[in-house]
């Protein structure tokens, strides 16, 4: 996905690992851009539902069952490592 399709107010992105996997137990990663070699950063469509979201999950508000958060977590590194 090149930088000129991306309207940033649809888009959020972000690196952080912890916060992708707790997003996408609600909301699919939109993709995965791979441009720096040393980090990657996780692309959502945004809307209100996911911003409330992420202000929840940085106030540590945000409750899951542990083992889906670890399950996420999993298939998140599959991907991360997997498609390349």
């Amino acid at each position: 996905m090149s930088q000129e399709n991306i309207k940033l107010d649809t888009i959020y992105s972000t690196q952080s690992l912890p916060l992708a996997t707790a997003i996408s137990l609600w909301f699919p990663i939109d993709s995965i851009d791979r441009t720096s070699p040393h980090k990657v950063s996780f692309l959502f469509q945004r809307n209100e539902q996911l911003d409330e979201l992420i202000e929840s999950f940085w106030r540590r508000e945000v409750r899951v069952e542990p083992l889906a958060y670890f399950n996420q977590l999993k298939v998140i590194k599959g991907r991360i490592y997997g498609e390349r």
